[in-house]
């Protein structure tokens, strides 16, 4: 009888199958929060505005397959762009694993529970508001939060 190591463990996301890829998003919704620029430092902040598209209770977007019909500036994530991308929580699955790092204990795919990431209190889950409820004051909801 054999050990086996699951696929994140021994595979590189470039070798990854797209159900493999897909499965890493742990649904801590935190990529889909609005950031803001700072126009003299070019330093990036978060706000609490999520994405409509996001369901914030299961930090899933609810129209992942058509979301760029509806929110055209949408990241499409690929191991090559995560690189160039420096918003990233860094909790991420992606960026942990092409960090060479391993996956967190709070995880779905190491513990086999999908709410263990709002347990942890790693996800937007009750502390931020839709961007279809707020105006276009998002300098109004930056956030003093590590993401």
């Amino acid at each position: 009888m054999t050990d086996q190591k699951p696929f994140w463990e021994t595979k590189r996301l470039d070798e990854m199958s797209r159900a493999e890829w897909e499965s890493l998003c742990d649904g801590c919704g935190k990529c889909c929060l609005h950031k803001l620029e700072d126009e003299e430092t070019g330093e990036l902040m978060a706000t609490n505005v999520a994405c409509k598209l996001l369901d914030r209770r299961s930090g899933q977007c609810s129209n992942y397959k058509h979301r760029h019909a509806f929110v055209p500036e949408c990241v499409r994530l690929t191991p090559r762009k995560l690189r160039e991308i420096d918003w990233l929580p860094s909790t991420c699955a992606y960026r942990l694993i092409d960090e060479g790092k391993p996956l967190a204990d709070w995880h779905y795919l190491v513990c086999g529970d999908r709410e263990a990431v709002h347990t942890a209190k790693v996800s937007v889950r009750g502390w931020t508001v839709s961007e279809s409820d707020v105006g276009d004051d998002l300098e109004y909801h930056l956030i003093d939060r590590e993401l």
